[in-house]
């Protein structure tokens, strides 16, 4: 990839400088503090305001849905997301640059053996409010209940749900936390798709732009490499589009 056009580069750094949302409730995708941030979404940040010959501001959160709000008010101007449709009103996204698994955890106890066990009368699922995972189970699940929190595996404990909702990485490290309580479903329940976004009123060159770079950084290791750097599997990195 060449010199990048100027209007791209008004695009996206119309103040001069590229402000990016970074969600450091994903351990998988960053990881330390807002600031000192590292991994895979700090990495791909960094490259493209390199790219762009720009200064990056990394704005950090907690969680999905306040990285998604910095987006939509105007206070970002890239995030790092999982394509939702609930998100792609108004954000416009790249080919994905990694996947990870949704999964379950339920108490040791319980009769629950599969992700398709799930959707009952009567389950309870605890979810961290606006992430992915919430959105697509409060879409996609017709009998058991979506229960919200600050974080899902804290309202499945604090209430005694049957079941907790989370990213395959941080869920089995609070099984083995929680070894004689609970145990984890190994069946995901669904593929989540980690892209980049941008205001769906961006200039149609600046997402070809982004969805091209994506494409670059996973086919020339890059994205593996932060992956590795950052102490999580290379094995994530989505496969090309």
């Amino acid at each position: 990839m060449g010199t990048v056009a100027a209007n791209v580069v008004e695009d996206l750094a119309s103040t001069g400088v590229l402000r990016v949302s970074i969600n450091l409730g994903n351990p998988v995708l960053a990881q330390g503090t807002p600031a000192h941030p590292a991994g895979v979404t700090v990495d791909i940040a960094r490259e493209i305001g390199r790219r762009l010959a720009v200064p990056v501001e990394l704005v950090c959160f907690d969680a999905a849905r306040k990285s998604f709000a910095a987006m939509t008010s105007g206070r970002a101007d890239l995030c790092f997301l999982a394509v939702e449709p609930a998100r792609e009103a108004e954000v416009a996204f790249t080919t994905p640059y990694v996947v990870i698994e949704g999964v379950y955890a339920v108490p040791v106890e319980s009769d629950l053996r599969s992700a398709a066990d799930i959707d009952r009368p009567g389950v309870r699922v605890g979810v961290k409010q606006g992430s992915a995972y919430d959105l697509y189970l409060s879409r996609t699940l017709q009998r058991a209940t979506v229960v919200r929190g600050d974080e899902g595996v804290d309202v499945f404990l604090g209430q005694g749900l049957e079941a907790a909702a989370g990213i395959r990485q941080p869920m089995s490290a609070f099984v083995a936390e929680h070894a004689d309580q609970v145990r984890l479903i190994e069946d995901r329940f669904m593929e989540i798709r980690q892209a980049v976004g941008v205001p769906r009123k961006s200039d149609p060159e600046t997402v070809r732009f982004l969805r091209t770079l994506v494409e670059e950084l996973k086919a020339e290791g890059f994205v593996a490499d932060a992956l590795g750097r950052s102490h999580q599997s290379r094995t994530l990195v989505a496969p090309p589009a």
